[in-house]
């Protein structure tokens, strides 16, 4: 285990940090155009990007339209409760503090060194309202109190792909059991050609949710290409008109399923319970290179 660093604030020519930890090989690689922005990989993949500086600033497509669900859970600025599954560099998290100030969040990562590198390195601010443990992800969801959530967002992968037990209807009970009544769910779902594990797990939300709206390159949505979809459900009717605006105007333009497109879009496919459950799909190599 080896890894190289600089002064504690890192400008432009900081060096990369590079240290294992339980989930594998972690990297924090310097942003060379953001003077204290960070990337984090494990094992080569990109998991996050964090701008100490600025943490409304999202850098990955995936992380701008979750950024867009939750801009549009509650009115503008205010704070919220939320549950992030899957931690990374906590650049979500940073987000809702940044735009929500007051928000109470609990972050769960289960990677321990993980969380110990990410706090040391790109520390927290002390402000914030984030509590983090390192305990599974369906574990950690346990101990919210029942209805305490806004928001809870997933964002869990374990070597590039979702485990088994977070994929199931009984793991979505959990998170409806954590949200309130007006309370929406978004998660992070990787796949490729042919899409089943992407249709599989909007056929499970739409068993306990009764408003879904997917988020996605029209590439990845037509199985041309392995990618990053973003579903958001809630037991209420979602923005769906805003999102479809900020989805199409942002920097990576996506498109919007809802509704009846949506339910074609899924053909049929059978929701997935823990006894049937599977991980997400490896991504190809040629993904990260």
């Amino acid at each position: 285990m080896g890894r190289s660093r600089n002064s504690r604030r890192r400008d432009v020519g900081a060096e990369a940090v590079t240290q294992a930890v339980d989930g594998g090989l972690a990297q924090l690689i310097p942003d060379p155009d953001r003077s204290r922005a960070w990337t984090l990989l494990i094992d080569g993949a990109p998991q996050s990007h964090v701008d100490l500086d600025d943490p409304a600033y999202l850098s990955f497509e995936y992380q701008r339209r979750l950024g867009h669900v939750i801009d549009l859970v509650a009115p503008p600025g205010r704070p919220l409760q939320a549950v992030h599954l899957g931690g990374g560099a906590f650049t979500l998290a940073r987000y809702v503090a940044a735009t929500r100030p007051r928000s109470t969040q609990q972050v769960v990562e289960r990677d321990a060194a993980l969380v110990q590198l990410v706090r040391r390195e790109l520390p927290l601010d002390p402000a914030a309202r984030i509590r983090v443990r390192s305990v599974d992800a369906r574990a950690g969801l346990a101990k919210v109190p029942d209805g305490w959530a806004d928001l809870v967002i997933a964002d869990v992968f374990s070597g590039a792909r979702t485990p088994a037990h977070l994929t199931s209807t009984e793991f979505l009970d959990e998170v409806r059991r954590a949200l309130n009544p007006t309370g929406v769910y978004a998660a992070n779902l990787a796949d490729g050609p042919p899409l089943a594990h992407l249709r599989g797990q909007i056929a499970t939300a739409a068993t306990r949710f009764s408003d879904l709206a997917l988020v996605a390159d029209p590439a990845v949505l037509r199985g041309k290409r392995f990618g990053n979809a973003v579903l958001a459900a809630a037991g209420r009717p979602l923005p769906i008109a805003e999102l479809t605006r900020r989805a199409a105007s942002d920097p990576h333009p996506a498109r919007l399923e809802h509704g009846k497109h949506l339910t074609d879009f899924t053909g049929g496919a059978a929701p997935v319970t823990d006894a049937a459950a599977v991980a997400s799909p490896a991504p190809p190599p040629s993904v990260f290179h």
